[in-house]
């Protein structure tokens, strides 16, 4: 089960106001609140019937006025899936791979010239996501609409935010999705001119002592390429992998 949960986190953690999840026999298709946000998950059907799924993804979408979303391919998925949409166009996103992780021990402590907390104003909250946006190199279009949507998300979220502070300058940030199984990561990012000084890990240990106070002691995620490395050293096991694809029709 952790293993499916570190595949798929979107698919088990609660969903805020304004986001949808729509679960069928065959996938799960999860929305965010901005329109650039949606992915498809728990891939559950023959290959012979991969058409009728895509068709069937892109009317939901449609319905919404959604022009794309990633496809989040694990272990589990129909064998040649990944082939397939590849051979129907669909493109791989970003690194295009990610590794499923699980941390179930305490990390280190936070480095000393650090600081690392939740986020507790909206003024936080505002720079956690602008850190994100630019350690992410997120899109002028994904940026004007995430801060159209600002307000809305802070008031109404039912994620956590952490952030981290260097010389009193927040450099480091990343959103926790609260689940059962623990809490689900997402979106950890540092400055560019910040890394190497620890602050990565400092966001890992202030997401570890909050599963901790809820009573949840494990971080689930996924790591690319440049998140991987340091999350192993920090104790996280590899549970499975993910393969990310992206469709833009319309």
């Amino acid at each position: 089960m952790l293993r499916e949960v570190a595949e798929y986190p979107n698919s088990f953690g609660l969903l805020s106001p304004g986001a949808e999840r729509i679960e069928t026999d065959r996938y799960t298709l999860c929305l965010g609140v901005g329109s650039t946000w949606n992915t498809v998950q728990r891939q559950r059907f023959p290959l012979d019937e991969l058409d009728q799924v895509l068709e069937e993804v892109r009317a939901h979408l449609r319905e919404r006025g959604r022009t794309r979303t990633q496809w989040e391919v694990g272990s589990s998925a129909p064998p040649g899936l990944v082939e397939a949409l590849h051979e129907r166009g669909l493109t791989r996103d970003g690194d295009g791979y990610a590794v499923g992780l699980v941390l179930t021990r305490e990390p280190p402590p936070v480095p000393e010239g650090l600081t690392a907390r939740r986020i507790q104003t909206y003024e936080e909250y505002a720079a956690a996501n602008a850190v994100q946006w630019e350690a992410f190199e997120s899109s002028s279009e994904e940026i004007a609409e995430s801060k159209q949507l600002l307000e809305q998300l802070y008031a109404e979220t039912v994620n956590v935010m952490h952030g981290v502070w260097l010389d009193g300058t927040l450099v480091c940030a990343g959103t926790v999705g609260l689940s059962e199984y623990g809490l689900l990561l997402y979106g950890g990012a540092t400055l560019r001119s910040a890394r190497g000084r620890g602050a990565y890990r400092a966001l890992i240990r202030a997401r570890w002592d909050e599963a901790v106070t809820l009573g949840t002691p494990a971080l689930i995620t996924q790591g690319g390429s440049m998140s991987r490395p340091i999350l192993e050293r920090l104790g996280f096991e590899r549970l499975g992998e993910v393969h990310m694809l992206l469709d833009v029709f319309d």
